[in-house]
């Protein structure tokens, strides 16, 4: 398996992504799965900017995401897949298309309606029922910031 870390993260390439994951997990390839950024050249060649050189960055509507994850499973180059929100990430999985991978949530930060799971992660009622999905769909589900952080059990996300 070559996907290395499926990570929501609302910030998607970011420090914490690119130095304490990367640095731990040596991905030669990101792939962002986000609609609004795989319409808009000059966002990605912002986020480009964050990697380095010898880094693949790919930007993917969910839909091309979805004919393309087989292939990321497979093959030799080491993935990092990244989606803004848990809905995303839910629709890349839908039908199996994980499963058995788990998914680390990572960065979604406070906004009206949502709850505090940890200082990291903050959730509402959407969040979780997209959680569900994934469960549903044969994943592992958890909270982590960084690869030495203890993980947030997805029993403490969902409540």
């Amino acid at each position: 398996m070559s996907i290395v870390l499926l990570r929501v993260d609302e910030r998607l390439i970011h420090g914490q992504v690119v130095l304490g994951w990367g640095g731990e997990l040596h991905p030669s390839r990101y792939v962002v799965v986000d609609d609004e950024l795989a319409a808009s050249e000059w966002e990605q060649d912002l986020y480009r900017l964050s990697v380095p050189d010898e880094v693949a960055v790919v930007f993917a509507s969910v839909a091309d995401a979805r004919e393309a994850v087989a292939g990321w499973r497979g093959d030799a180059v080491r993935t990092v897949v990244l989606t803004r929100d848990i809905q995303a990430m839910a629709a890349l999985a839908a039908g199996g298309a994980l499963e058995g991978m788990e998914v680390n949530l990572g960065g979604l930060h406070h906004r009206p309606g949502r709850d505090e799971v940890s200082p990291y992660l903050f959730v509402d009622e959407a969040d979780r029922e997209a959680v569900r999905a994934l469960v549903e769909a044969g994943t592992v589900v958890s909270g982590r910031d960084l690869p030495g952080a203890p993980r947030v059990p997805v029993d403490q996300i969902l409540q």
